[in-house]
């Protein structure tokens, strides 16, 4: 299996940090978000990820180069950012001939069981099931309503009245039904450009486990008190 790791973002919000360290390397608790991001895959049975740079590439293939999690890892960097639908859609090859692939939002810090997830999703076999979360400030995520089947049946980003707090979580998989709502223009972005037009053929798949995403200083800070680890998906690793 594959999966895209998204970690091309300029980190604004967390500057000064980002100002020499790109936001995907930012250590929680001595390990860099990338470095989970990297086990967590492999846990999961995840053989290859594409992971797209911009700010910072060359600290970023740096750290790719030393790496050990025995994830093979293609790197695309992007001279001018194509948001996270325009790198999904300009790598198309990297997923033919794939039932099924992860996108995620390399910012985000979770020790996610993604086997389940790949398992709900196999049930359900929708285009694509989103993870989705509780989050305090609705105001500042792509929010969804689903109905009992677990299908979505709305989905706003940063809505300015939020109708639910179900947010999605920057964890997706999808198969290659995905590409036929995929935008041409570039920049695209998935929030904004792509999943409002999956309405009626998305899956929600509710994420229980711990996940935080590290948009500001303030939740870098929390992540730092407050991650527990990926102790839970070790045994997992021993089995692949």
């Amino acid at each position: 299996m594959k999966a895209f790791l998204l970690a091309a973002g300029n980190g604004t919000r967390l500057r000064p940090l980002t100002d020499s360290i790109p936001k995907c390397l930012l250590p929680i608790r001595g390990v860099p978000l990338l470095g989970i991001w990297l086990n967590n895959c492999k846990a999961a049975g995840i053989a290859e990820v594409l992971v797209n740079t911009h700010a910072h590439a060359e600290e970023i293939r740096r750290f790719i180069a030393e790496q050990q999690s025995g994830v093979k890892i293609r790197i695309a960097e992007e001279q001018d950012l194509l948001g996270s639908a325009g790198t999904v859609s300009e790598n198309r090859d990297f997923v033919t001939g794939e039932k099924a692939f992860f996108i995620l939002y390399a910012d985000v810090l979770t020790n996610i069981d993604l086997r389940r997830m790949r398992e709900f999703h196999q049930q359900k076999r929708f285009p694509a099931t989103l993870g989705i979360y509780q989050v305090p400030d609705p105001t500042r995520c792509g929010i969804v309503t689903v109905n009992d089947d677990f299908v979505i049946q709305e989905f706003v980003e940063k809505p300015p009245q939020p109708v639910s707090n179900w947010a999605f979580a920057g964890v997706m998989i999808a198969g290659p039904e995905l590409f036929d709502f995929l935008p041409a223009q570039r920049p695209a972005d998935l929030g904004f450009d792509v999943l409002p037009r999956m309405i009626g053929k998305m899956a929600a798949y509710r994420i229980s486990e711990y996940l935080l995403d590290i948009g500001t200083l303030s939740s870098y800070q929390h992540a730092q008190e407050s991650w527990p680890g990926l102790a839970q998906l070790q045994s997992a690793t021993r089995g692949i």
